[in-house]
């Protein structure tokens, strides 16, 4: 092998690395989004965040729903409120489809589709999915949330619990 094909064997292993990387971030990301609770250790979740970081919602929905919040403070402030009691979800479960990830040198983006169940605390069920579009920067060897965009697509109002208390099916 010559050295050119070593380094381009070599850069593309970076590369692939590196968006494992970023797809553990936004894994980790949803996970800490999945069990906000009452007392929930929100440095947890800041951890991903560049200081500068934005958290913001777009579109017609979500631009007035959630509007937006610079840096780690404004963004703790905000998923606070999701914290205290009574705590807003009885249950989370976020499922990301559709991703596409680049990267460079310091930065790289991600494109996802959100599939969210929820249960509120006051009984009520919904379904949602959304669009997102994250940016990420490369911060002491870790890649963090540098922007996320979230739009929503669609939002539904489910009738009973996601999580029912009984027997599951199985065959006889």
């Amino acid at each position: 092998m010559t050295t050119e094909t070593v380094a381009s064997l070599s850069k593309r292993i970076w590369v692939l690395e590196q968006e494992r990387e970023v797809r553990a971030c936004m894994q980790r990301y949803m996970s800490l989004c999945d069990v906000l609770d009452m007392g929930f250790d929100l440095s947890l979740l800041m951890d991903l965040f560049t200081s500068d970081a934005v958290w913001q919602g777009v579109g017609k929905r979500y631009a007035k729903t959630f509007g937006a919040y610079e840096g780690k403070d404004a963004i703790a402030k905000m998923f606070e409120k999701y914290t205290l009691p009574p705590a807003h979800f009885v249950f989370n479960s976020h499922f990301l489809t559709n991703e596409f990830i680049t990267v460079s040198e310091q930065t790289a983006e991600g494109t996802w589709l959100l599939l969210q169940t929820a249960t509120f605390h006051d009984g009520r069920s919904q379904l949602s999915s959304a669009r997102l579009t994250v940016t990420f920067m490369l911060e002491n060897e870790q890649w963090k949330i540098k922007h996320f965009q979230t739009e929503s697509l669609f939002n539904r109002p489910v009738d009973t619990p996601w999580d029912v208390d009984k027997e599951l099916p199985t065959p006889k």
